[in-house]
């Protein structure tokens, strides 16, 4: 995993989830920090809401996220930005719900994101 992604998905800035099966397409926001990665392939992201895009999900449950960083370094200078594109479901229980669930006591589920490729844009 690129160490420059992993210090963006740290900072306290906003992280936007987006489908595209929708029209217009549904866009929800977190914030990065809450985001927690399994592994290579799997990103944790607790729920409040979310709705629009767990609605989109029976059509086609591919998602972009974006995430970006003024602190880290990017390609050009100051300011790092990264893509994620995946699919991903919602969980409402379980061992992975359970542990975000300790640390974010508002959630109602977690989306459960499988990593297809990461690109960093700036």
């Amino acid at each position: 995993m690129d160490p420059k992604f992993l210090e963006v998905i740290k900072d306290t800035t906003p992280a936007t989830i987006v489908t595209v099966n929708a029209n217009p397409a549904h866009v929800v926001n977190t914030w990065s920090h809450y985001m927690q990665l399994v592994d290579d392939h799997t990103l944790l992201i607790p729920s409040a809401g979310m709705h629009s895009i767990e609605n989109d999900f029976p059509t086609d449950n591919h998602v972009t996220i974006t995430v970006g960083s003024y602190k880290v370094p990017g390609t050009t200078g100051t300011g790092c930005g990264y893509h994620i594109h995946g699919t991903g479901h919602f969980e409402t229980e379980g061992t992975h719900y359970d542990e975000m669930k300790a640390k974010f006591d508002w959630i109602r589920a977690i989306l459960v994101v499988t990593i297809d490729d990461i690109q960093q844009k700036i």
